[in-house]
């Protein structure tokens, strides 16, 4: 079968499809460019002849997964390939839709691309909810920078210096009264807007309750798991569950810390050995969560009530993983701090081994899972 498999490499935009083909030793060839419309695949799968012959593939993008779903339902092997992993020549200075299709033809003939893990389109869905909150959450950030620089123009501050967006300071700004009618229109918008900000993420934050609850018993265990570890509370264990997707995809801990982008860079050569700054090559929303749960490691090892009544329902591996991760964070941060580090370096170290720590405990949730199914 693998002298008469069909690999075809698709380069795919909004309204068309370059495709490209390459068969045994045979020169890779263009098919043409077809419309993104779904007729329009079903044709193309017509033509390429014993679907258990073929592999199609084509890079992830902002067409998401949606050909990737339609192939697959009728019975096409494919596999959406990681963009930043494909082979590039140094000197190629031409790049065509054309040329594109026929070099992933190649590359998958040769055996030279990654490809990404596809979620269902239930997974994606909930993923889709987790990052609009997080989008959300920026613009209510934005909409608040405004209304305190608007109110730093004007030198307006409370008479006690309180914290702002407190209750008390809340109650004051509502109440001010500028000299001139644009300036309180100003001021209300502003206002309004944080209010409506606020708003939605309460929108989302119950839309992501009854999700989760609606979600199948893999991913609520998955959650339940990880807040177990401090700084990980639904929202957070949901964001990581999401974009982890799978986690025993992952065969150690190295690889989910290079997935997240927080391993250093690296230029070497002979006997100098140069490391810079973080790759951030991975998964960004991952990173961001990771990195703000890592500031509670600076803190003792302790239990807070949430999560002891969590360990009462969660099996004595994932608890020892948690209670583990505790104690040697909290020990990493104190040794770096005694060096004198930054304290973003520290805590971007920290994340990075946090993100072993949460593969541990999804592997651990899947594995005793799958078990369970077994027995």
């Amino acid at each position: 079968m693998a002298k008469n498999t069909r690999f075809v490499g698709l380069d795919v935009h909004a309204k068309t499809i370059a495709v490209a083909v390459a068969e045994g030793r045979n020169q890779v060839r263009s098919l043409g460019t077809i419309a993104n419309r779904a007729e329009a695949v079903r044709r193309l799968v017509g033509k390429l002849g014993k679907l258990t012959e073929v592999k199609v593939c084509y890079e992830a993008g902002p067409t998401g997964y949606a050909l990737y779903w339609q192939l697959t339902q009728v019975g096409v092997q494919c596999e959406v390939i990681a963009p930043s992993l494909v082979p590039m020549k140094s000197g190629d200075r031409i790049k065509t839709d054309r040329r594109d299709a026929e070099r992933l033809a190649r590359s998958y003939q040769a055996g030279d691309l990654t490809a990404v893990w596809v979620p269902d389109s239930k997974h994606e869905a909930l993923r889709d909810l987790v990052r609009a909150r997080e989008a959300a959450k920026e613009d209510q950030l934005r909409a608040k920078h405004r209304l305190g620089k608007y109110l730093l123009r004007y030198g307006l501050r409370p008479a006690d210096d309180g914290r702002p967006w407190t209750a008390a300071w809340w109650q004051w700004v509502r109440a001010l009264k500028l000299p001139h009618p644009e300036q309180n229109t100003t001021l209300l918008e502003l206002i309004l807007e944080v209010d409506h900000q606020g708003q939605r993420i309460d929108r989302f934050d119950a839309a992501i309750d009854q999700a989760v609850d609606a979600a199948p018993e893999q991913l609520k265990a998955i959650v339940d798991a990880l807040q177990a570890l401090r700084g990980v509370a639904k929202v957070t264990a949901v964001t990581l569950a999401t974009e982890f997707g799978c986690f025993s995809r992952f065969e150690k801990a190295g690889q989910v810390m290079s997935y997240t982008g927080m391993v250093p860079s690296e230029h070497s050569s002979g006997p100098k050995t140069r490391r810079g700054a973080i790759t951030k090559t991975g998964n960004s929303h991952l990173r961001r969560v990771l990195v703000e749960s890592a500031w509670h490691y600076r803190h003792q090892p302790k239990l807070c009530k949430r999560q002891k009544e969590l360990l009462t329902a969660l099996s004595p591996k994932v608890a020892a993983i948690a209670w583990s991760a505790q104690q040697r964070l909290h020990r990493r941060y104190w040794a770096l701090q005694n060096k004198s580090k930054p304290s973003a370096k520290i805590v971007t170290a920290l994340a990075r081994e946090l993100a072993g720590f949460v593969w541990a405990i999804g592997v651990e949730t899947e594995h005793a899972l799958k078990t369970a199914r077994a027995a």
